[in-house]
């Protein structure tokens, strides 16, 4: 009964806004057997999974404490959450939110997202590393629970990353275009140019949060 009331509520809260704010992402395809419109919608509120990680897809819930963060962790599939409830709203609520995730995962499934792959570690002594389709990448972190956020520095560059629980890990998650702009560095590496998508979504979304769900 938990998961019917979340699923309507979603619903509820989504459908008027998720139909037209996505739609050029979604195509022009509304009937109901389609990815766009009702049909789409419905079909995402099947996937027990997809809900049960966007539910509450905000930076900042769904807290994690540092001892938790720490250990070892593989990629399952793309993550999402928005800046604030305000933002949530804004754009559709929870049915945008796995609206978006399920849009990333052919994007990152063309890009060669495995859990073998594409990994993250971080360690107590604030020491992390990481493999991103297999590019390696190391340095120190500090983390602010109470933000959820993660500051990265490696001896390049320094950057922002957010922690957010999920039901079945955490997500590791990156300001759009600050994303986008790494895996265009990988993808040249790799000759792989499948980004339009994560393009597309920085465009439209300023204040969405894109990365990764990971689990130990």
């Amino acid at each position: 009964m938990k998961y019917i009331k979340l699923w309507a509520l979603a619903l509820m809260s989504g459908l008027m806004v998720a139909c037209g704010s996505m739609g050029s992402m979604t195509g022009s395809n509304s009937g109901n057997g389609g990815s766009g419109g009702l049909g789409g919608i419905l079909d995402i509120l099947s996937n027990p999974n997809t809900i049960g990680n966007v539910i509450s897809s905000v930076i900042g819930t769904n807290k994690i404490t540092k001892a938790q963060l720490i250990g070892n962790w593989k990629y399952y599939g793309p993550g999402v959450a928005f800046t604030s409830e305000k933002a949530l709203a804004n754009a559709g609520g929870e049915v945008t939110a796995a609206r978006i995730k399920e849009k990333l995962q052919p994007t990152y499934d063309g890009l060669g997202l495995k859990s073998s792959n594409t990994t993250f570690t971080y360690n107590e002594d604030n020491s992390f590393s990481a493999n991103l389709m297999g590019i390696p990448l190391k340095g120190s972190y500090t983390y602010d629970e109470s933000a959820g956020k993660i500051t990265y520095k490696t001896i390049l560059l320094s950057f922002n990353g957010y922690a957010k629980r999920n039901t079945n890990g955490i997500a590791v998650l990156f300001e759009a275009k600050q994303l986008l702009k790494v895996l265009q560095t990988i993808s040249a590496i790799s000759g792989n140019q499948t980004l339009e998508v994560i393009g597309e979504i920085s465009k439209e979304y300023d204040n969405v949060r894109l990365g990764f769900d990971v689990t130990k």
